[in-house]
């Protein structure tokens, strides 16, 4: 493929990325980072096979490029899965004589 068909590939891919993603109500960002991940691994992919039949200068910056966003965007991602996942926990709260809670976690019924 010539540079023209490539670079029309890509803003055409940005465009309509930019266009779903603006789409997605503030609700359902965090619950769908879990499902991102996956597509920015698809994007990791990608960014090997292109530094992997690079010709040129450019189409490995262009490769290596998409390798680091897609790691960054993997890693951002399971990080903020993981802290709403954090606030869904039930956490242990302190009893007030400062001793250990009993093992059946519970009160002194009988």
């Amino acid at each position: 493929m010539d540079f023209v068909t490539e670079l029309t590939i890509f803003v055409l891919a940005a465009f309509v990325g930019f266009e779903v993603i603006s789409k997605v109500p503030t609700t359902l960002h965090t619950p769908l980072m879990s499902q991102t991940n996956a597509i920015h691994g698809i994007v990791m992919l990608g960014g090997l096979i292109v530094v992997g039949y690079a010709d040129d200068a450019l189409e490995d910056v262009i490769g290596f490029i998409a390798i680091a966003f897609g790691t960054i965007n993997i890693v951002g991602g399971f990080m903020v899965t993981d802290r709403m996942l954090g606030m869904f926990s039930r956490k242990e709260k302190p009893r007030p004589d400062g001793g250990e809670p009993p093992p059946d976690g519970g009160g002194t019924g009988s």
